[in-house]
């Protein structure tokens, strides 16, 4: 039951953040919208160093220096499926008129929605990974801590649901199209989550490998999208703000609970 409502909650948190679009009356001004961008990379960071990072070298301390070595590895190759991801699916990001990926004669709306699930398989992978380690009693890792990454999640998400139904509404679409391509964002999250839990109990040893994994996969989505799109134009300076707050209530939630 923990489980499943763990995998949930990120859920919940991109629809209530959707939900802003049946509230607003303007489009979201860019000042909000950087602040919100970096707030999100800042979670998104702290969780991938205390709840993925530290677990896996903590679960491998008793091989020394080499603790470090699998969740090196997990790190780059979670880049690096990021990128390849990024490379061979057809997307499209908020904001632009430019498909990424291969060429491909899906409607504008598909493309959004395969870029918004891109952006968030990797935070599915990260709560799932973490609720696999606690329950499976590994190093540094706890029912409690597990939670406390499945709210950071959530929290953040609550600005990313609306930074993705807010200006869709604002450019003509209704009200629940909005509200819809908002929450699919969430949708993968607990599907992504699930599998994870599941192929970690079939490969305990690898378990390490997996939270770098999660790891790397969070910080290509920070350094490849959120950071550049928060830190372009005016306004940066709040994003860096909301970048310094993003990070110390993750790393305080992850204490705290962990």
């Amino acid at each position: 039951m923990a489980l499943l409502f763990g995998l949930l909650i990120p859920l919940l948190g991109t629809m209530l953040g959707a939900a802003f679009v049946f509230l607003m009356k303007d489009e979201m001004s860019p000042r909000l919208q950087k602040a919100l961008l970096g707030f999100a990379s800042g979670v998104m960071v702290a969780a991938s160093v205390w709840s993925l990072l530290i677990p896996a070298m903590e679960m491998e301390v008793d091989k020394g220096e080499w603790s470090v070595l699998p969740a090196a590895m997990g790190f780059l190759l979670g880049i690096g499926f990021l990128l390849l991801l990024d490379e061979l699916t057809p997307h499209l990001h908020l904001g632009t008129d430019k498909p990424e990926g291969p060429r491909s004669h899906l409607s504008r709306t598909a493309m959004l929605a395969l870029a918004v699930t891109i952006h968030n398989l990797p935070e599915g992978m990260a709560v799932g990974v973490v609720f696999a380690g606690a329950e499976n009693g590994a190093a540094g890792l706890s029912l409690a801590g597990a939670l406390a990454v499945s709210i950071g999640i959530a929290i953040q998400n609550v600005p990313e649901g609306a930074i993705i139904s807010m200006p869709m509404r604002a450019a003509g679409n209704g009200k629940w199209r909005s509200f819809f391509i908002g929450s699919l964002s969430g949708t993968v999250e607990p599907i992504g989550g699930l599998a994870i839990v599941l192929l970690a109990s079939l490969m305990t040893p690898v378990l390490p490998y997996m939270l770098s994994f999660a790891a790397g996969a969070m910080f290509y989505v920070v350094v490849e999208e959120l950071i550049p799109e928060a830190s372009e134009g005016k306004h940066s300076n709040l994003s860096t703000i909301g970048f310094a707050i993003g990070f110390v209530l993750m790393m305080v939630l992850d204490v705290v609970m962990g």
